[in-house]
C-alpha cells in the first residue's frame, strides 16, 4: 500500500486515531489487549524510526557527489540523534513481505537487528511477531495498516502525529485492559493538571514510578509550549514493571526525549536507582494503596524521616520517598487514594502529623470521581514544598491550600470523565495566584465551596486531616428574592396540586386494571 500520510487539522482533533484505532483493534482477533498492545505499539515505533531515517537516507542519497556523503554510513544518522535502521529493518522491506507466511520471523529479526545497532534500544523492543497465537495474516494486515500513516516526515513530527497516535492507543490499551491497565497510563487531563500546577520549566524532573512515561512527555510538552527548549530540563525515572519498562522507553525515543530510567527495570524501594538524586520536580501517580511492597524488610530505612511506612500500605512510603528525593527548593505533586488524606491507620496518622508540622504540605486538590481506567477509587493531588517562600510576592510558610475540585469534569462516556482544559486552567490558576506566581500573583481569595487558605493551626483544630472538603466550606447560594412566607405558600400550593393529580392518576390506573380482568 502507499505511504499517504493522515491529514491533520490540530492536536485536539481525534478523529484519525480513532479510526486506526478501531481497524488496529479489528485485527485483534481473541488476543488480550494486555498482549496486542506491544504488537501494535512495537510497530508503530518501528515505522516511525523508519520513516525518519528514509527522509534523512533521501537527503544524503541526494546530497552524495557533491558532499561525498554516504547514505549507509550509520553514522551520518547517530550525529544528529537519528536511530540506524539496517536495510533487513526498514519498514519498506517489511511492506514488501507482509502478506508471507514468514513475516512475523521477519519483524522479529527487524526488531533484534535495530536493538544490535542502536545499544540505547537494547532489550526494550518486543520480539513476539513469530509466536504462534498472532494470526500472521492479520499481522501483514496490520502491517499494511501502520503502513499508511506517515509518522516520521518533518511535517508530521512538527505537529506530533506519532505522539498523538502513541497516548491514544495507550489510553485505549488502559481502557481495554481495565484495572490491568492503569498500572501503565495515567489519564491525560490529571497529568497535564499535575504539570500545570508544578510548571516544570527548567531542571530535574523526577517519577520513581513513571509507567509508560506520562509525566515526561506531558513536561517536555509544558516547556516547549512556555518558549522553553526540551534540553532544559532533564528526566529521571524508574519502573518496576518490565514491559511497561520497556513501554516507557519507547515513548520518551518516538519523541527523541532523553532520559535516564534505568538500565533495566527496577523497584523503587528496594532498589533505588538514583539513591543520590535531589530532583527540582517529582510528579508521579504510584500504585494506590498497595499491601505488596515488602516493607518489612524496610523498617529501618534512611527515607522513613517522618515515621516507618505500615507494611500494609505503601502510601506514606512514597510520600517519604518522593519527599526525599526533593532538593532543598524542590516541589513535588502526586497521585493518591483519598484515604491518605485521613487515615489513621497503623501509624500513619501520625506519618501524616510530621509532614504537616514539618511544614511540608502546600497544596490539597480532591478531585472528582471516574477519571481513571483501572480503580472508581476517588483520588487526591498532593502538592509537597520544601520551602514555601516565593522568591517575589508570597510568603506561604505555615498555610496550605485546599482546593475542593469534585464538582469539576465532564463524562466522556458511561464511566469516564475527564478535566477540560478549563477545569485544569481554574485549578491550576488558583494555587499560582495563592502562591504569588507571576502575573496572578495579587488575585487570590478564598472561594466558599471551592478553595480555602487554611493556617496550621487550623489544621490541628481537625486532626492534621487534609481533606478539602472540611476546610472550604459550602458554597454560597444566591439569594432568590422571595419571602420566605410566600415561598411556602406557594410550595405547599404545589403539593396539594400534584396529591390531586397523583390520586387522578392512580385511579385511571385501577379503571384501566379492571377494563382487562385485574381490577378490584
Amino acid at each position: 500500500m502507499a505511504n499517504h500520510p493522515l491529514p491533520s487539522n490540530g492536536a485536539a482533533n481525534l478523529g484519525f486515531e480513532a479510526d486506526l484505532w478501531r481497524a488496529a483493534d479489528a485485527l485483534r482477533s481473541n488476543m488480550d489487549a494486555a498482549e496486542y498492545k506491544h504488537v501494535v505499539l512495537g510497530l508503530i515505533f518501528l515505522k516511525y524510526i523508519s520513516d525518519v531515517f528514509e527522509e534523512k537516507h533521501r537527503d544524503l542519497a541526494a546530497r552524495q557527489e557533491s558532499d561525498y556523503t554516504d547514505p549507509e554510513d550509520p553514522d551520518e544518522y547517530r550525529a544528529v540523534n537519528i536511530f540506524w535502521v539496517p536495510p533487513e529493518a526498514r519498514w519498506s522491506a517489511l511492506l514488501a513481505n507482509a502478506r508471507q507466511p514468514i513475516i512475523g520471523k521477519l519483524v522479529d529479526e527487524a526488531m533484534l537487528a535495530i536493538e544490535r545497532d542502536n545499544p540505547t534500544l537494547k532489550g526494550v523492543l518486543p520480539k513476539d511477531y513469530a509466536h504462534p497465537r498472532l494470526d500472521k495474516q492479520r499481522l501483514g494486515q496490520l502491517i499494511d495498516l501502520v503502513g499508511n500513516i506517515g509518522l516520521g516526515d518533518k511535517e508530521n513530527r512538527s505537529k506530533d502525529i506519532l505522539g498523538r497516535v502513541y497516548e491514544y492507543f495507550l489510553s485505549q490499551f488502559a481502557s481495554a485492559e481495565g484495572k490491568k491497565g492503569g498500572q501503565f497510563y495515567t489519564p491525560r487531563s490529571i497529568v497535564q493538571l499535575l504539570v500545570e500546577m508544578l510548571a516544570p520549566y527548567r531542571g530535574r524532573v523526577y517519577d520513581p514510578c513513571c509507567g509508560s512515561g506520562g509525566m515526561f512527555v506531558q513536561s517536555e510538552k509544558f516547556v516547549e509550549a512556555h518558549g522553553g527548549r526540551v534540553g532544559d530540563i532533564s528526566i529521571y525515572g524508574q519502573e518496576s514493571n518490565h514491559t511497561t519498562w520497556r513501554l516507557a522507553k519507547m515513548n520518551l525515543a518516538i519523541r527523541g526525549i532523553e532520559g535516564n530510567l534505568g538500565k533495566e527495570h527496577a523497584d523503587s524501594f528496594h532498589r533505588d536507582l538514583h539513591p543520590d538524586l535531589r530532583a527540582d520536580f517529582v510528579l508521579a501517580n504510584p500504585p494506590f494503596n498497595d499491601s505488596d511492597w515488602r516493607g518489612g524488610l524496610l523498617r529501618d530505612d534512611r527515607r522513613w524521616q517522618y515515621g516507618v511506612p505500615p507494611a500494609s500500605n505503601a502510601n506514606y512510603a512514597w510520600v517519604q520517598h518522593f519527599i526525599y528525593h526533593l532538593a532543598p527548593s524542590g516541589r513535588a505533586g502526586f497521585v493518591l487514594a483519598n484515604g491518605s488524606m485521613s487515615s489513621n491507620q497503623s501509624g500513619e496518622g501520625e506519618i501524616r502529623k510530621a509532614i504537616v508540622e514539618a511544614d511540608l504540605v502546600d497544596c490539597m486538590v480532591a478531585l472528582p470521581g471516574q477519571l481513571f481506567y483501572s480503580t472508581q477509587i476517588p483520588v487526591c493531588l498532593w502538592f509537597i514544598a520544601r520551602d514555601k517562600r516565593n522568591h517575589r510576592l508570597r510568603d506561604r510558610r505555615g498555610e496550605v491550600l485546599f482546593i475542593d475540585a469534585r464538582g469539576l469534569g465532564t463524562m466522556i462516556d458511561r464511566t469516564h470523565r475527564e478535566l477540560s482544559d478549563d477545569d485544569i486552567g481554574q485549578i491550576a490558576g488558583t494555587y499560582h495566584a495563592w502562591r504569588g506566581d507571576g502575573d496572578s500573583a495579587a488575585s487570590y481569595a478564598d472561594i466558599p465551596g471551592f478553595c480555602k487558605a487554611a493556617t496550621l493551626e487550623e489544621i490541628r483544630q481537625h486532626g492534621h486531616i487534609l481533606t478539602p472538603g472540611r476546610y472550604v466550606g459550602a458554597a454560597q447560594v444566591e439569594e432568590e428574592g422571595e419571602p420566605f412566607e410566600e415561598k411556602m405558600a406557594r410550595l405547599v400550593e404545589q403539593l396539594r396540586e400534584q396529591q390531586v393529580e397523583s390520586r387522578r392518576l392512580d385511579a385511571l390506573i385501577w379503571a384501566n386494571l379492571a377494563a382487562i380482568g385485574f381490577g378490584e
